[in-house]
């Protein structure tokens, strides 16, 4: 199979010593990786051997490292891609780490294997990463039918969050979004089963604060969907949201903020649900796997405080922490950003939560 040498910009000497900080506060390690051109093995010939009635021992091999992302993966024809990474563990809690969908045709021949059939993908996608983020949901209805597709094709335990119908959330009054709420939940979501994780209810930017509308807003998002636990999750981007008020409604309702970073959207981390939602937005070309090796530290560290049910270090916060430290499930996806490294970044990121 043809293997594919992913190209890495030089980061400019000018650039050696600083990342510029984004709203986590993360700096990265400006020195990109060099990516080790793969050698082409010659195929050797073996000779007929005469066989010999005593049973001879194979000899082990050793299997060679590869790097996530600097080189293709073979895909296997005519049988599942086998899955390297699972859901980290904390204490009682899951740590989840993915991507926000998975049809993206730049990742084709780097993330994903050139011999690869489109069809494959997410079946693929679903064993290099424990969760995805629906994106499609966002901009209209899918079919029942796609949803118990999803479910067939990924792990028994993969996890898919989904991103909420915009129509319910960017609306001028949202007290009066009830109705593309239970249109949406009744769209066939629930064929993801016990594969369906947090929704994600994101607003415009434009979108301000309004306590008692958004109160409403909040109430009318449902616990409970044909017989199974829902989690909700809100990012909002305005700055009118750095309020103690939104803080608390978010906690009264059991609702988590999004944690947007690396970003130039508005950072609001304090944790207000059992779970926490964050969405990074800082890959960049001149890394190989998205991030300099420190922020990929960073950011392990901030997930596993999280999910011991911490607040970490050197995140925007509005409000008091509240008191008590239970374990909490952490949902992190890699976003945006520079788009073909995301894949190779939640990579980097899994392998770590793995290491103690």
């Amino acid at each position: 199979m043809a293997v594919r040498k992913t190209a890495v910009k030089a980061a400019p000497a000018s650039a050696a010593k600083v990342v510029s900080k984004r709203a986590s506060g993360a700096v990265g390690k400006t020195a990109a990786k060099s990516v080790a051109k793969p050698a082409v093995a010659k195929p050797a010939v073996a000779k007929p051997a005469v066989a010999k009635p005593a049973a001879t021992k194979p000899a082990a091999t050793k299997p060679a490292a590869t790097k996530a992302a600097s080189t293709k993966q073979p895909a296997t024809p005519d049988a599942a891609p086998s899955r390297p990474a699972s859901g980290a563990r904390a204490n009682d809690a899951h740590i989840r780490v993915g991507i926000g969908g998975w049809t993206f045709a730049p990742w084709r021949g780097l993330f994903y294997p050139e011999d690869l059939t489109q069809k494959r993908e997410l079946e693929y996608a679903s064993r290099q990463l424990t969760t995805i983020e629906i994106n499609g949901t966002f901009y209209g209805s899918q079919k029942p039918e796609s949803f118990a597709k999803w479910h067939d094709e990924t792990p028994d335990d993969f996890v898919f969050s989904l991103k909420a119908p915009r129509f319910a959330t960017h609306r001028r009054v949202l007290a009066e979004a009830g109705e593309s709420i239970e249109r949406f939940l009744a769209s066939g979501v629930l064929e993801l089963k016990e594969k369906l994780g947090p929704i994600n209810w994101q607003f415009a930017p434009t979108k301000q604060f309004d306590e008692p509308d958004f109160d409403a807003f909040l109430s009318l998002l449902p616990k409970h969907a044909g017989g199974r636990a829902l989690r909700h999750a809100v990012e909002v981007r305005h700055e009118s949201f750095r309020d103690e008020a939104f803080v608390e409604l978010a906690r009264k309702h059991g609702v988590a903020i999004v944690i947007a970073g690396d970003s130039r959207y508005l950072q609001i981390a304090d944790v207000t649900a059992p779970f926490v939602y964050a969405r990074i937005m800082g890959t960049l070309d001149v890394f190989e796997h998205g991030y300099a090796d420190d922020a990929l530290d960073l950011w392990t560290g901030r997930m596993r405080a999280w999910a011991s049910g911490d607040q970490p270090a050197g995140l925007d916060t509005v409000a008091k922490q509240v008191a008590g430290k239970s374990p909490r499930d952490v949902f992190l996806y890699v976003i945006s950003g520079y788009k073909e490294r995301n894949p190779a970044a939640g990579i980097a990121l899994l392998e770590r939560l793995k290491k103690r």
